[in-house]
């Protein structure tokens, strides 16, 4: 019996149903193709549509194309890192390529033993005297095997559990950077011929290592380098991690590359631009330890330009003071600390961002407004970016340290602001996942006014700068320090960090005291815990101090 026509259109409608369905599982349980990363395959006919094998595929890669450029009439020498579990042809798509050599660069990979902290320990013993080594080995290749190399091209480990604290990823792009420099210097390169850096993987290279301006190529997981490497070389000659102090650049230059020839960028006479900077946002609370800061920076007779960053909050007459102590000022907009709770006393600390955008300088020494300096530490201007004394662990303090002013930088680490986190909701948690390697400066250079529980309060005689943690000294009495009035600041207290602070003070102008001024509502706080600490009869006995502190009778 024929069927009707209401029930073939249904049998029909259903069979195309099951068939639709049928293709629909089958593309999903198909196992996928592994592809070369996009971005190092240009988006050209495929050579599959005319079944031609790879080798005849004639449309390189940008990359290798952009470098052929670069490097014109001459065979390509290319020093291949971390290849070797993988095809480096395959990887990038060079089958085929013609005017190039590849050479598979050897080193022993560092031991796994070797931990982040290793290289990076909370503490070390900077008066040892010494001459051993005292961080791990980093192992290196044997570098004049490699003289002739004019591109070293590297796989970058990525293990994204660990981050970007990989020991591994360290080595190789130290590999990197130590193979350029030393062929820079070495006897095949009479010509100072330029030398290139190529990357790949989606880790990326070590922003630490290689400037953001240097790059001549960047398409997602692939970084092209010409790096200027003069300023790689400062970054080599640096101990492998915080595990020993840094020296400066000069005096590892001597000692470690008297056997090299000069280098003609070497003996260029080149008067860097330098400078010291701090910034002031929210509130007007440090406009007087900003002052006291250069002051004490021009009593020590230092040659190098003072600025100071400043939003909108800085009255035109604390300007003037500021001025008058020595600052060139510079208006700025502040910037919110992603991370930090609305009112946080941290909540606009990513302001000091804004230092990197001081191109005009080629380093800068940024010093918190809450420190004062006591010696001269201009020389610390020879190391590179970013050098700081240790903090907790394996980060370092941002109250002082080095930068290299960049504008790219600074879009950078706008960008990443908000991706990136920040252990203390401030900018001294961001800034220590964004420079994971970092160079130590002697803790001197940064002494913390914190003591702990401890009795000895005195301050190193050597020390090159403190640190004012806790009440401020111009936010007490000059007579004693007020930390020791509260329970929970006594770990700030100390009578000698006070009394060198008011040193400063009193070499200042007149005209600049003014804006250390002791207010009524400073002297009712001041009074008030006083009065707290002589009920409970602290044993530190500074409750008893007659007070004659001669900005009392100013107001």
């Amino acid at each position: 019996m024929a069927l009707s026509k209401p029930k073939s259109f249904t049998f029909a409608l259903i069979f195309l149903s099951l068939f639709l369905l049928y293709l629909t599982l089958t593309c999903r349980l198909r196992p996928k193709r592994r592809e070369l990363p996009i971005s190092l395959l240009e988006k050209t006919t495929s050579f599959r549509q005319n079944n031609l094998p790879m080798q005849h595929v004639t449309r390189l890669p940008q990359w290798f194309r952009l470098l052929q450029d670069e490097i014109k009439d001459k065979t390509l020498k290319i020093g291949l890192v971390n290849f070797n579990d993988v095809s480096f042809f395959d990887y990038v798509g060079l089958h085929g390529a013609e005017n190039m050599e590849t050479f598979d660069v050897k080193f022993p990979r560092v031991s796994d033993k070797i931990k982040w902290k290793d290289l990076f320990p909370e503490w070390i013993d900077e008066d040892e005297v010494s001459t051993k080594p005292k961080c791990p080995e980093i192992p290196m290749p044997v570098f004049e095997e490699y003289e002739q190399l004019d591109v070293v091209v590297a796989k970058v480990p990525c293990k994204r559990r660990v981050g970007s604290r990989d020991v591994f990823r360290l080595q190789v792009n130290l590999v990197v950077a130590s193979l350029l420099v030393r062929i820079s210097g070495g006897r095949w390169n009479n010509n100072k011929r330029p030398l290139y850096a190529v990357f790949i993987g989606d880790c990326g290279p070590m922003w630490e290592i290689f400037r953001c301006e240097d790059v001549l190529l960047h398409e997602e997981n692939l970084w092209v380098y010409k790096p200027e490497l003069k300023r790689l070389k400062q970054k080599v000659l640096m101990p492998v991690g915080s595990c020993q102090l840094a020296r400066p650049f000069p005096e590892q230059g001597q000692e470690i590359w008297s056997k090299y020839a000069a280098s003609a960028f070497d003996k260029t006479i080149y008067k860097p631009r330098e400078a010291y900077v701090t910034v002031l946002h929210s509130s007007e609370a440090y406009v007087c330890g900003a002052i006291a800061l250069a002051q004490s920076i021009i009593q020590t007779n230092s040659t190098r330009d003072l600025v100071l960053l400043a939003d909108d909050s800085i009255s035109s007459k604390s300007l003037l003071g500021l001025r008058s102590a020595g600052w060139k000022i510079k208006k700025i907009k502040r910037i919110r600390s992603p991370h930090a709770e609305k009112n946080a006393y941290n909540e606009w600390n990513y302001s000091k961002l804004r230092i990197w955008q001081l191109s005009e300088y080629d380093k800068v020494i940024f010093i918190d407004s809450d420190f004062v300096v006591f010696r001269n530490i201009d020389q610390f201007f020879s190391y590179p970016e970013l050098s700081a004394a240790g903090n907790d662990g394996y980060i370092f303090n941002s109250g002082v340290m080095i930068i290299e002013p960049s504008k790219c930088k600074f879009h950078n680490l706008m960008n990443k602001r908000f991706e990136v986190g920040s252990y203390n909701g401030g900018d001294q948690g961001f800034l220590n996942e964004i420079f994971v390697w970092w160079h130590r400066w002697p803790s001197k250079l940064n002494t913390l006014k914190i003591f702990g529980n401890s009795s000895h309060r005195d301050l190193r005689d050597d020390s090159y700068a403190v640190h004012y943690l806790g009440l401020k000294p111009w936010m007490c009495y000059e007579d004693y320090d007020c930390n020791w009035d509260r329970v929970e600041s006594q770990i700030f207290a100390s009578d000698s960090a006070h009394e060198r602070w008011w040193k400063v003070y009193k070499k200042m102008p007149m005209e600049l005291r003014q804006y250390c001024a002791l207010t009524p509502e400073m002297d009712a706080r001041i009074i008030k815990w006083r009065g707290r600490a002589k009920k409970a009869k602290f044993s530190n006995g500074h409750w008893r101090i007659q007070v004659k502190d001669p900005r009392r009778i100013s107001y």
